[in-house]
């Protein structure tokens, strides 16, 4: 009973964040719902001292709260767009994920910083934050620790994300008029679902574009999250060779359980679509689904301590910051080289 009650204290405080934050955003578009969510969770983090109370609900709104998000923006998405999308960002994506490994690898080698923390942070900065360090640490029995250390390293850059990039677009003349540019930066540049989410709901909302963008920064994001499935095997062939054991895992592990509902929300959307029902039957599904974002934004920076992190983690700060302005030039270099930008 006690658990349940926390578990609903959580959630509560985190339906009251994304209530004042919908509002805010709907006042101050330029700045948007969720990012008012991270900034609101983080003053809560520093103003409540009793966490324990809500870590449950909140942890539960964070994670879940989130997947059910993007299952729900499934709901007027064309595979056939997604199949488009995917060929148009494949050698951004391909070209972000090899450049992070590459600094991770190189920057463990020149600081000493412990390998498995230096393969969670390059990881879940070039593929899908939290959910590739999940893989990850199945198969490479990364010490709690080190997942936590490299799970705040995340956190903390995607909330940096979400607040910068959307300005960031803007001094950079993205096209306001539609939200395929800034929609594939998203989604190439940022690891994390809750803060590609985040950050394409912002610029949304900041050019009056309902989910054009929203939508372009998840698919690109769910082509990128498939990267989980090669990078994990490799990594554990590689440590199981190490160790010398069999390195077997669930195949749950590898691949998020959520977007496989996403794509089966996708199928149904292009088969009712071949019968000429058009994606605004769904609207309300993905209205609901922008609210559990601000939810979900909330509850992260609820969580989100910068001052613990900066004073625990300095060699994966460092790492995790050259992993993002690494990924970010990349993305941009590549989307000006395609025309894209």
């Amino acid at each position: 009973m006690k658990l349940i009650k926390e578990k609903i204290n959580g959630i509560i405080i985190c339906v009251s964040i994304a209530t004042i934050s919908y509002f805010l955003g709907k006042s101050f578009s330029i700045i948007g719902g969720p990012v008012f969510a991270i900034l609101i969770g983080m003053i809560l983090n520093k103003i409540i001292k009793d966490k324990e109370k809500y870590e449950k609900g909140v942890t539960y709104t964070s994670k879940k709260m989130l997947q059910y998000a993007v299952i729900l923006l499934g709901f007027g998405m064309n595979l056939n767009i997604i199949m488009q999308t995917g060929k148009e960002s494949l050698p951004i994506i391909t070209s972000t994920i090899t450049t992070s490994l590459l600094i991770a690898y190189l920057f463990t080698k020149v600081t000493k910083i412990d390998p498995s923390v230096a393969t969670l942070i390059g990881v879940g900065s070039s593929i899908c934050g939290g959910s590739a360090i999940a893989a990850t640490t199945t198969v490479i029995n990364a010490k709690d620790e080190n997942v936590a250390s490299a799970l705040s390293v995340i956190f903390f850059f995607n909330v940096l994300a979400a607040l910068i990039f959307p300005q960031l677009g803007i001094l950079l003349n993205f096209d306001t008029t539609n939200g395929n540019a800034f929609g594939i930066f998203a989604g190439t540049a940022i690891n994390d679902t809750s803060s590609v989410s985040a950050a394409a709901a912002t610029w949304d909302s900041m050019f009056n574009l309902s989910t054009m963008t929203l939508d372009k920064a998840i698919t690109v994001k769910l082509t990128r999250t498939l990267a989980i499935i090669p990078i994990t095997l490799f990594l554990s062939f590689k440590y199981s060779k190490k160790e010398n054991n069999n390195g077997k895992f669930k195949l749950s592990n590898i691949f998020p359980t959520f977007i496989i509902y996403f794509l089966i929300a996708s199928i149904i959307t292009t088969i009712l679509s071949n019968y000429g029902i058009t994606p605004k039957v769904f609207d309300t599904f993905k209205n609901i689904s922008k609210f559990l974002i601000i939810m979900a934004m909330g509850a992260i920076g609820f969580k989100t301590n910068l001052f613990s992190i900066f004073k625990k983690s300095k060699k994966p700060i460092a790492l995790g910051f050259c992993c993002w302005i690494s990924i970010t030039i990349v993305s941009l270099t590549l989307q000006k080289y395609l025309n894209i930008w």
